[in-house]
């Protein structure tokens, strides 16, 4: 059924769209449509409002620039594929990148617009003070990107799609050490931003259980752009590798100053999630950088490649993790939405579309077959990737 739904939609998008270089790959996907069971939302007419949030301004900006295409790209298909009078509509807000961006937000969405579901927060910092206001007001919160270890603990109504780092750092830690056999390595890490923090901790604990010295753990503040005491220092010891615990916008900084240290090539620099954004913002200096992710352009994911064409043509640039994520979670929740009334249930009922996101289970998506975990954290497949020319690859 969910290989039906999706096909219907991106059959439907390339005929809209009229992209020519698309017709290979949706090729693949008209054999297997058959019968009416449409994605439609059917019983409904009118709009169904979800809140949206992501960064307009601030420090995160570019991450909320992916966010809106992913986000806006799914929406157009989803609705343009609709034979009924239903159209999903977004109420769009702008977090700011900061914790009291998210909770005006939150607060504006429930309070003024009343809706049932919010796509967001970004960070795993917004989201661990904005959760608990979706829970207390019984409102649905589903982020694409917050990845820290336990937020989704936090309430019944809360969910997160992006995997975790208590998901992808293990992985990346025990798959690295067997292929590199590092045995001496230094982490690098933000001390005040949720999810470095977490994955700070997730490095220690994997390394440690793999049997890896950690010779020094050297910390910065958000905000910092001068990393060079601390890259110095680690420097100085020759470790095998380095972990690097940091949002986005810090990392190119802190690959860039290490290289031109002297840090060498041959010392790999290992992430818990990273995008071609910062790749390409590190340029050489990210050439053998390591790390774990949930998806990847060239997968062979159902419907995967038709997203990287569209988007391309949309954009004019590659997609990246960011907008995957974005763009997968607006098909999960309109699977859940579309799965609540088929049930029977009003689908604008924050209660109802819980329960039918907490019950999707190996849902066809971009990042695989996709579930919920009982604490509303994603379950799907992680893959190791490695740049290489600039480029990822898997690692093998």
């Amino acid at each position: 059924m969910n290989i039906i739904r999706l096909t219907f939609v991106l059959v439907i998008v390339a005929l809209i769209v009229g992209l020519s270089a698309c017709d290979r790959a949706f090729n693949e996907f008209t054999s297997l449509l058959s019968g009416d069971d449409m994605p439609q939302l059917e019983g409904l007419s009118g709009e169904i409002p979800i809140g949206v949030l992501y960064p307009i301004t601030g420090r995160l900006n570019s991450v909320g620039v992916r966010m809106k295409h992913g986000f806006e790209l799914a929406l157009e298909e989803i609705n343009s594929a609709q034979l009924g009078n239903a159209r999903l509509v977004f109420i769009t807000e702008d977090d700011r990148g900061t914790v009291d961006g998210a909770i005006e937000a939150f607060e504006k969405l429930i309070d003024q617009d009343g809706v049932p579901v919010i796509l967001g927060p970004t960070s795993s910092s917004q989201s661990q003070v904005a959760f608990p206001i979706a829970q207390q007001n019984g409102v649905v919160a589903l982020s694409p990107t917050s990845g820290a270890s336990g937020l989704s603990a936090l309430g019944d109504f809360i969910f997160r799609v992006t995997l975790t780092a208590d998901v992808l750092i293990p992985n990346s830690v025990k798959v690295t050490r067997e292929q590199l056999g590092y045995q001496r390595v230094a982490i690098i890490y933000d001390a005040i931003d949720i999810v470095s923090q977490s994955s700070y901790n997730g490095f220690t604990k994997a390394l440690t259980e793999n049997g890896v010295k950690i010779l020094t753990r050297e910390a910065y503040q958000t905000g910092d752009t001068d990393f060079s005491n601390q890259l110095t220092k680690i420097k100085a010891l020759n470790p095998d590798a380095i972990f690097i615990a940091a949002l986005p916008p810090d990392m190119p900084g802190i690959m860039i100053q290490g290289r031109e240290l002297g840090i060498p090539a041959s010392i790999p620099f290992i992430v818990a999630q990273v995008t071609i954004d910062e790749i390409q913002a590190a340029g050489p200096a990210a050439e053998g950088l390591l790390f774990s992710t949930g998806w990847f352009s060239t997968a062979s994911t159902l419907g995967n490649q038709v997203f990287v064409q569209n988007y391309r043509a949309a954009y004019g640039i590659e997609p990246n993790a960011w907008a995957a994520q974005s763009y997968a979670a607006v098909y999960i929740l309109a699977e859940a939405i579309a799965n609540a009334q088929l049930n029977g249930s009003r689908a604008t009922d924050s209660t109802e579309i819980r329960d039918a996101l907490a019950n999707i289970t190996d849902f066809d998506t971009i990042l695989g077959q996709f579930s919920f975990d009982r604490n509303g954290d994603a379950v799907y497949d992680p893959t190791i990737l490695v740049v290489v020319n600039g480029q990822f690859e898997v690692f093998e």
